[in-house]
């Protein structure tokens, strides 16, 4: 006898309790459908721009994520088993080429992620997004596989078609400094300017003790046309680039920083660790002064192109210098440490926490400086917005988490709304679907408790979902 064709609870993710549950369908049905605003991710512009297939589905769902690779490495596969190829083939072995083969291990250890947030966006996507009525496993690997394929070969299944199927209204890529926004530019020459837009992130040329941070300043001059031979080039140089991604639609400027640190140093000993730079890398305490100094020149910067500035500290990126070595960054080898905020900020937030020409928002990795630092800071500096619980967070219990302890002290308005700060294109529906269903879930309980009407809870988690990316995210230029 068949089993039984594989179905999703329309009810998942939402609250155990019945009275509260009813109380969240009813809030999640309103809000399910809003148009998606994607406002911090890491889609390559290029595949929209080319409207690219997916390939097959270890193409699509192993390979490129790092979520479903870090928990396969962690019991014992190695990257290029997993289809991960190496930087440099001379470096390791090369990536496995028989996808099957890739799909096949992914399938056979599908129980790895029972009570993960990547189980919950994988069973999101092969249901919802692609049909699929078999549960993973070695016995359905081949027939997934085959199915898959077939699907992926289809047109409407590129990826532009899936973009308005998913009802996407705006996503924004991630850029270095020294991109040419080309493909940004025929996309816009296209209709998709506003559909499209990039992110500047700096962080490369921030970190002056980095290996390649030489090589990354003479490209940044060439791009800029500024002759970067000094730190006022240096500035004038980033000032350039930022107008040129203000021109292009950015809305915001990226920054991961390993600390939080906006202390700024004088403009004579700033430029004298920009010179001595330039002659070889600095001790990483110089360079982390530098950068802290750069994240104050930031602010300064916003004032005048409007971008919004984003700040995400607190993970030692890279803990493996094998893997790194080996196949690279981004290999889920990046791991989370503590952070402090509120001395950290209060240079930059002395200068610039008032000003009406700003806005910063901020998101962490370390839950414990939610209530005690992040809430208490967007509660009260009119240019603070908190971010989504982000990265490790973007979890059923870690949205749980994020709202139960800011909400009390920042309220719903001082918060961002959600980002998926994805790589893995059909996620963004299913990532963007969990955080509707745990606002709506957290919203019951407020209606229950007769803390809000019903009324109340719909409007602002239609706010929470749609209005307020949209909002924080605005130039302030504009």
């Amino acid at each position: 006898m068949a089993a039984n064709p594989w179905l999703l609870d329309p009810d998942r993710a939402l609250p155990a309790e019945p009275t509260q549950r009813a109380i969240a369908r009813e809030i999640h049905d309103v809000v399910a459908d809003l148009p998606i605003v994607s406002m911090h991710g890491h889609i390559a512009v290029e595949t929209i721009r080319d409207n690219e297939s997916f390939g097959d589905p270890a193409e699509l769902f192993v390979i490129p994520d790092h979520y479903l690779v870090r928990m396969l490495v962690s019991q014992g596969y190695r990257h290029n088993q997993l289809g991960v190829a190496p930087v440099d083939p001379r470096a390791g072995e090369p990536a496995e080429a028989d996808h099957r083969k890739v799909w096949r291990i992914f399938c056979e250890n599908w129980k790895l992620y029972r009570g993960t947030p990547t189980r919950y966006w994988l069973e999101h996507e092969l249901v919802e997004i692609f049909g699929i009525t078999q549960v993973p496993s070695a016995d359905t690997a081949d027939d997934i596989y085959d199915e898959l394929l077939e699907t992926l070969a289809r047109p409407e299944f590129r990826i532009r078609e899936l973009f308005d199927r998913f009802n996407i209204e705006m996503l924004s890529t991630t850029d270095f400094a020294d991109s040419d926004l080309s493909a940004h530019a025929q996309l816009a020459a296209e209709g998709w300017g506003e559909r499209v837009v990039p992110t500047f992130r700096p962080d490369a040329l921030f970190y002056p003790d980095r290996e390649q941070w030489g090589r990354d300043i003479r490209s940044l001059s060439a791009r800029s046309g500024v002759d970067v031979a000094d730190y006022s080039g240096f500035l004038e140089a980033l000032r350039e680039r930022r107008f040129a991604f203000a021109a292009a639609g950015a809305r915001a400027s990226d920054h991961g920083h390993v600390s939080a640190d906006t202390t700024p140093l004088d403009r004579p000993d700033a430029a004298r660790l920009f010179a001595d730079a330039l002659n070889g890398p600095l001790a990483p305490a110089a360079a982390a002064a530098f950068a802290a100094n750069m994240l104050f020149e930031t602010a300064r910067m916003s004032l005048d192109d409007g971008l919004v500035m984003q700040l995400h500290p607190g993970v030692q990126r890279n803990h493996s210098e094998e893997i790194s070595r080996v196949f690279g960054a981004d290999k889920g080898f990046d791991i989370p440490v503590p952070v402090e905020f509120t001395r950290s900020l209060q240079p930059l937030l002395q200068a610039y926490g008032l000003e009406p020409r700003f806005r910063m928002i901020l998101f962490t990795i370390d839950e414990t400086v939610y209530s005690r630092e992040l809430a208490p800071m967007a509660g009260v500096y009119p240019s603070v917005r908190l971010g989504a619980p982000w990265w490790f967070l973007d979890s059923p219990g870690g949205m749980a988490r994020f709202r139960e302890l800011v909400t009390d002290t920042a309220g719903f308005y001082n918060t961002s709304g959600f980002v998926d700060d994805t790589r893995a294109f059909a996620s963004i529906p299913a990532r963007h679907d969990l955080s509707r269903r745990m606002d709506a879930g957290f919203l019951a309980k407020l209606v229950a408790e007769h803390r809000l009407d019903i009324d109340e809870a719909i409007e602002t988690a239609i706010d929470l979902a749609y209005k307020l990316p949209l909002q924080a995210y605005a130039r302030l230029d504009a």
